[in-house]
């Protein structure tokens, strides 16, 4: 398994997600409120809309179009209108450096 650097922890605030791109993917790196960083397809299953644009709460992303959200764990939708779910990615801090597998690890293509 792959993985690109895509930052420093430093680089995103807890509570908040930034868009990369990683082998070629638009990809929402989130600080989740459990301290965590994770990567989920930085696009809604629902709309095609940039999730990182949307709100973090807890361990979820909400969409700022419909309000879908997603559990950034899994990348299963945990709410309507999204029913299917989006790509999510491993994701590794090594001294302080983000880096974002480039394979997904839910099975969901991107």
């Amino acid at each position: 398994m792959s993985f690109e650097q895509v930052g420093t922890a430093d680089d995103i605030a807890k509570g908040t997600a930034i868009s990369v791109e990683v082998a070629g993917v638009d990809v929402a790196v989130v600080h989740a409120d459990d301290d965590n960083f994770y990567a989920v397809r930085d696009e809604c299953s629902h709309a095609a809309v940039a999730l990182s644009e949307g709100e973090v709460d807890g361990c979820t992303l909400e969409c700022w179009l419909h309000g879908s959200r997603f559990d950034l764990r899994t990348g299963a939708p945990t709410g309507l209108p999204a029913t299917r779910p989006v790509a999510t990615f491993p994701v590794e801090i090594r001294d302080g450096a983000i880096f974002v597998s480039t394979t997904p690890s839910n099975g969901v293509e991107p």
